[in-house]
């Protein structure tokens, strides 16, 4: 009699912890980058491909001299490979959108600092409308990453 009670609990526990998980939300994660420093730039694209990978949705907004990563011709310090795996913040960047589907967008004024149009932008890339990107950092169930 112990064991089969014994045995209705442990399988009555294993189905209540396998429901929790199950109704967790998706976390979202908002990774705003502004620092001109390659290095930074390719640690938030690793930690933002990680938590990806863990199951968040990721969005990405680039600003100010990070902006450049958004960028068809961008410069060197976003395409250059960084130890110690060779990869470029630019490269993870579109790795990220192209194996988690997160999404990549400029801040709305970087286009129009640096007197370009979003033809300049690489595909896929957009601009992130202020309203929209304020109540995504916002949303109760958003963690903000900035760097």
């Amino acid at each position: 009699m112990k064991k089969t009670l014994l045995a209705a609990g442990v399988a009555t526990s294993t189905l209540l912890a396998t429901g929790a998980a199950m109704a967790e939300p998706v976390p979202n994660l908002v990774t705003v980058v502004t620092s001109a420093e390659p290095q930074t730039q390719l640690m938030a694209m690793v930690l933002t491909m990680q938590a990806a990978q863990q199951g968040a949705k990721a969005h990405i907004m680039l600003c100010g001299p990070a902006g450049d990563l958004a960028l068809k011709d961008a410069p060197a310090s976003a395409t250059a490979g960084q130890p110690p795996k060779d990869m470029s913040p630019q490269g993870l960047m579109q790795m990220i959108r192209e194996k988690t589907g997160a999404t990549t967008e400029v801040c709305a004024i970087y286009l129009p600092g640096k007197a370009l149009d979003a033809s300049a932008l690489l595909d896929g890339v957009g601009v992130a409308d202020p309203a929209e990107m304020a109540q995504r950092l916002m949303a109760a169930d958003t963690r903000v990453l900035s760097f």
